[in-house]
C-alpha cells in the first residue's frame, strides 16, 4: 500500500517531487498561488489539489478555507508555513491571528493525524520566535502526542549542487526519528567511505548551450482549475536570457569565478557600492564550475542581488567567458528539480516559484530517511 502524503504551502512542489520521487502518494495539495499550483498540478496532477472557489474558473486555494472534512488520515504531513506576523518570543500565542498560518499547519496535522510531519523554513528559523512557539506547542500543547527532532541542513550535504541551508523539523509519535545523516561532503579525504563529494555547478548546467537563444519564454498557454494560464514550459523552453546594458556586461567581464563587486575598477562601481566597503560579498558575484552554486533566491537572474554570474571565465581569453546570469532552466537545475518538470506562469512567477522551492534532492533525502522509519 501507498505511503500517502498531504503538502502545505506546497508552491510548486519541489518537496512533493522528492517524496514521490521515493513513492509517497500525494492525496492532498494546498497552495494559494495560481500559477504555483498550476505548476504543481501540471507534475502531481490536478484532483488533489485544494481549491476553495465557487465559481467554475476560479481558484482559490487559502488554507484557511480548507475544510476539517476534507482533510484525510494519512502517513506524512510536510510543508513550510511563511514566517510572519508572529507575537514576541513571550507570549508564545498560538490563538494570535497574527500565526493564522501556523495554527493552519497544526490544525491539519491534528485532523490528519499522520505517523510523521516535516516542516522547512530558513536556518535562522531556529532563532525565531515562531520556533518557540513550535516547541511549546509540542510540550502538552496542539503537538502534544509528537516527538521533534530539528536542526540546520545544507542541501549540498545530500546530494543537492546548491549550499542552502534549511532548518528542518522532523515530528514523529512513533518513537523518535533523527535528522538524516548527510550522504555528501565538501572534503571526503579522511571522511566516512560511504560520503561521495558534494556535486557541483558543472554537474547540473555544463551541458546546456553557453548562450540563450530568446529572451522569452514561447507564447503557450495551459488550463488548470478551469483556468488559463501561461505553460506549460520545460527543458530549453525555460534557457532565456536578458538583455544586459554595455555597463553591465563590462562589469561581468572583470568578475572571476567566486569573485563579486571587489574585483571592479573603480569607475563601474556604482555609488552604493563604493561607499559601502565591507558586506554583501556576494553581489555580482560569478559561480564556481568546480563547486554548488549559492542558494538559488527568487531573483537569481539579477547579478546585483547575489553570485548568479555563470560560471564560465577564462582569465587569458575574454572570449571565452559567459558574461550573463544564469537562466531560469539553470537555477531550477541548481535546485534539482528535472529538465521534464513542468512549468506554469510568467519568467517572474515561474523564478519565484524556483526560488521559494525545497530543492529536490533534499526533499528525497528526507523521504528515504523517513520511509525505513516508516517501514
Amino acid at each position: 500500500m501507498a505511503t500517502t502524503l498531504i503538502d502545505l504551502f506546497a508552491g510548486c512542489g519541489g518537496m512533493t517531487a522528492g517524496f514521490v520521487a521515493e513513492g509517497f502518494q500525494p492525496v492532498l495539495a494546498v497552495e494559494h498561488n495560481l500559477h504555483a499550483a498550476s505548476t504543481y498540478a501540471a507534475n502531481f496532477g490536478e484532483d488533489h489539489v485544494f481549491n476553495a472557489a465557487e465559481k467554475p474558473g476560479e481558484f482559490s486555494g487559502d488554507i484557511e478555507a480548507l475544510p476539517d472534512d476534507d482533510i484525510p488520515e494519512v502517513d506524512v504531513v510536510i510543508g513550510g508555513p511563511p514566517c510572519q506576523g508572529f507575537s514576541n518570543l513571550g507570549s508564545r500565542d498560538v490563538h494570535d491571528p497574527r500565526n493564522k498560518l501556523w495554527k493552519q499547519y497544526l490544525r491539519v496535522v491534528q485532523k490528519a493525524r499522520p505517523r510523521m510531519f516535516v516542516i522547512e523554513n530558513v536556518d535562522r528559523f531556529m532563532r525565531s520566535s515562531e520556533f518557540a512557539l513550535l516547541l511549546a506547542e509540542a510540550d502538552g500543547g496542539m503537538l502534544k502526542d509528537y516527538t521533534l527532532s530539528y536542526g540546520v541542513l545544507n542541501a549540498a550535504d545530500y546530494g543537492v549542487a546548491q549550499r542552502r541551508r534549511r532548518t528542518i523539523v522532523i515530528g514523529s509519535r512513533t518513537g523518535h526519528v533523527p535528522l538524516p545523516q548527510p550522504t555528501h561532503a565538501r572534503d571526503v579525504d579522511g571522511l566516512d567511505d560511504d560520503l561521495a563529494p558534494w556535486r557541483t555547478v558543472r554537474d547540473r548546467i555544463a551541458e546546456l548551450p553557453e548562450k540563450p537563444t530568446t529572451t522569452l519564454l514561447p507564447n503557450s498557454t495551459a488550463t488548470w482549475f478551469g483556468v488559463e494560464v501561461p505553460g506549460s514550459f520545460k527543458g530549453l523552453d525555460l534557457h532565456i536570457g536578458r538583455n544586459p546594458t554595455a555597463k553591465s556586461i563590462e562589469r561581468y567581464n572583470h568578475i572571476p569565478p567566486g569573485g563579486g563587486r571587489f574585483n571592479l575598477p573603480d569607475h563601474l562601481l556604482s555609488n552604493c557600492w563604493r561607499n559601502k566597503k565591507t558586506g554583501t560579498t556576494d553581489v555580482m558575484g560569478r559561480m564556481r564550475w568546480n563547486m554548488p552554486s549559492v542558494t538559488i533566491r527568487t531573483e537569481f537572474f539579477k547579478p546585483e542581488k547575489g553570485q548568479y554570474l555563470h560560471p564560465q571565465w577564462d582569465e587569458h581569453d575574454p572570449e571565452n567567458r559567459v558574461n550573463r546570469p544564469i537562466t531560469h532552466l539553470e537555477a531550477a537545475l541548481l535546485q534539482d528539480f528535472s529538465p521534464d518538470f513542468l512549468w506554469c506562469g510568467s519568467k517572474i512567477e515561474i523564478a519565484r516559484q524556483i526560488g521559494n522551492a525545497v530543492p529536490v534532492g533534499l526533499a528525497a533525502a528526507i523521504a528515504r530517511h523517513l520511509k525505513a522509519h516508516l517501514n
